[in-house]
């Protein structure tokens, strides 16, 4: 099994940076894809970004509100995924989760392990 805990949030104004992090414990194969994730009370959880492995070689995508601002990044040797956000905007305000691709996956769309979440907050 697969557990992941996230670390790094705060509130921050607007403009500012802050760097999330997802601890991995458990097996996690060189072809699973990881993934950030956020959601706000009342919508439906949001795809960040993710990251996908294959022969060490990582693959990224980012969701169009924030290409440009974030970034996903991994360290294999340490187990964790990790999340840059940059120039935060107050709608970037969410609870944050990390999250692992099911052990059949391949395609980064069946995320079936969550972190606790963390929280982001900015201010104007």
């Amino acid at each position: 099994q697969v557990q992941l805990v996230e670390s790094g949030g705060g509130s921050v104004q607007a403009g500012g940076s802050l760097r999330l992090s997802c601890a991995v414990t458990g097996n996690i194969y060189s072809t699973m894809c990881m993934g950030w994730f956020r959601q706000v009370p009342g919508k439906e959880r949001e795809k960040v970004a993710h990251i996908y492995t294959v022969e060490n070689t990582a693959y990224t995508t980012h969701a169009d509100p924030v290409k440009g601002r974030f970034f996903i990044s991994q360290d294999n040797a340490k187990n964790a995924i990790y999340l840059q956000m940059n120039s935060l905007k107050p709608e970037d305000t969410a609870m944050y989760s990390c999250a692992a691709e099911v052990p059949s996956g391949g395609s980064c769309t069946d995320f079936g392990y969550w972190g606790q979440g963390t929280q982001v907050t900015v201010s104007s």
